[in-house]
């Protein structure tokens, strides 16, 4: 069983949350529930940092789609960084690139929430 870590960073209006090892259906509810507690202290602003992330799996990106929808209605968005081209892949085969900004620095991600 692969470790998984998700730590909290809140930067002004923007949460950030680094992922580290391996997310999948395993570690998928702990992510979740990171993403659950910024939703429910009305933190809509988050960038996802992968910088350690070194797999993810459908029930991952499930984490990301169950979130979207109501984050956005707040006005708010998903901006994923520092992904590595193993991760990338995943995200790209099935279409994410089209519905969420991908960026290659926290500081790019953070950027666009303030255009």
């Amino acid at each position: 069983m692969e470790n998984f870590e998700v730590t909290r960073e809140d930067q002004g209006t923007i949460s950030i949350l680094r992922l580290k090892g391996f997310l999948d259906a395993h570690t998928a509810p702990q992510f979740e529930q990171a993403i659950q507690e910024l939703v429910s202290e009305n933190r809509f602003n988050l960038i996802v940092s992968m910088a350690e992330l070194n797999y993810i799996s459908s029930a991952g990106l499930g984490v990301f789609m169950g979130f979207i929808e109501h984050i956005r209605e707040n006005n708010g968005d998903i901006k994923l960084a520092k992904m590595s081209p193993k991760v990338f892949k995943v995200f790209d085969l099935l279409g994410f690139p089209a519905l969420y900004q991908i960026c290659d620095e926290e500081e790019e991600a953070k950027a666009k929430f303030s255009r």
